[in-house]
């Protein structure tokens, strides 16, 4: 049994005891976890109390309240960023606004939990938290730990195909019974579900495969003179189909062969995702241009859509682990949350960088700069 220490800083009595008794005896587990966890919660009124909780014996989870007595819980925010404290932050408050969301959030809070709140809206997160955790840890291990971690990493693949293969094998038992009627168009939506789902499961099966080799650095990489210009053209041959259904049209501007030492599935990795992720967050009848030019010793890559566009605080987050921007533009776009990861990490492989600009509702621009003979500045 794994213990993961949770601090609640909040003023009222009955908030703190209330959050203590709802998870004295919870348990969070996992099929693809070694063991479950449990927790250890430790209570203070107030934000300074908290500071010193937080000095004397750190937790792994904050719930914090806004409204303190003393200094405010954003302030507390403030401190474990300027610290660099490594815990995940839930404010908990009934006082929520726009700013005080958008100021929390670039500060580093996780998420939010309402005031009043249920004991399974509360526990809800902290399953969230907790499978978050468990996932950073085994990333972090997984350059050291072999074939037991790619195990693991396989019985996390197999938990997450779990609940779109039922909702499949749903649709086609509804299908086969006729349950909508004897009409083949009455099965339409469940036919089109049942094709994002399986959508979704290949992108989560390639990418999991993909960070799984990057991460392990074990894989043999064939480094030789690769076209980017070729993989390009390819990468947005690969996607033209989907572009087509999006009438996104698709632009690729170079002058002829781009020669570069790389490893060509690597290189790969990098457009497929780059250009599919241009077009997955693109509006209907907008555009991707992909540049591809030698610059200043390094070899430049530029994509530029002209899609929903980025915030500033979802531009913070959008290279980390298992992260992906959830709003009301992005609720019926699947993906795993892994591909710019991986993207970043293969390019800091090469000893290369990639930024991202973008302008909400205009679209975004992505700018990868790999060396040619030495890193790029």
């Amino acid at each position: 049994m794994s213990t993961l220490k949770i601090l609640v800083v909040d003023d009222e009595p009955g908030i703190r005891s209330g959050i203590s008794r709802i998870l004295r005896n919870f348990r969070v587990d996992y099929p693809f976890m070694d063991e479950a966890f449990e927790f250890d919660v430790t209570e203070a009124p107030t934000g300074e109390e908290g500071i010193e909780i937080i000095e004397s014996n750190q937790p792994d989870i904050l719930l914090l309240d806004n409204k303190l007595p003393g200094i405010q819980g954003i302030e507390v925010l403030e401190y474990i960023k300027k610290k660099q404290k490594n815990i995940i932050v839930v404010m908990i408050t009934s006082y929520a606004s726009l700013e005080l969301a958008v100021k929390a959030t670039s500060d580093g809070a996780y998420d939010f939990i309402p005031k009043p709140f249920t004991p399974q809206e509360l526990k809800s997160s902290i399953e969230n938290i907790t499978k978050r955790v468990f996932l950073k840890k085994m990333t972090n291990k997984l350059q050291d730990s072999g074939k037991q971690i790619r195990f693991t990493f396989l019985s996390v693949l197999s938990h997450e195909l779990k609940a779109p293969l039922n909702a499949i094998e749903g649709y086609l038992k509804m299908i086969r019974e006729r349950q909508n009627g004897t009409k083949l168009e009455d099965y339409d939506i469940m036919i089109d579900r049942s094709l994002d789902r399986i959508k979704g499961m290949r992108s989560l099966i390639l990418d999991m495969l993909d960070l799984t080799r990057v991460e392990s650095g074990k894989a043999k990489r064939n480094i030789t003179e690769v076209d980017l210009s070729l993989v390009a053209r390819t990468a947005m041959d690969t996607m033209r189909p989907y572009a087509i259904q999006r009438d996104v049209k698709l632009n690729l501007h170079n002058n002829g062969p781009v020669m570069l030492q790389a490893d060509a599935e690597e290189m790969e990795i990098i457009f497929n995702n780059l250009i599919s992720n241009a077009i997955k967050y693109n509006k209907d009848g907008g555009s991707v241009d992909c540049t591809i030019e030698q610059l200043e010793g390094c070899m430049n890559i530029r994509v530029i859509d002209t899609g929903i566009g980025l915030s500033p605080v979802e531009l913070e987050k959008i290279f980390d682990d298992f992260v992906r921007i959830k709003n009301d533009k992005t609720k019926n776009i699947t993906g795993s949350g892994l591909g710019l990861s991986i993207v970043k990490k293969l390019i800091e492989n090469y000893a290369g960088k990639i930024e991202v600009s973008s302008i909400p509702d205009q679209g975004s621009t992505f700018n990868v700069r790999l060396p040619i003979d030495k890193p790029c500045l």
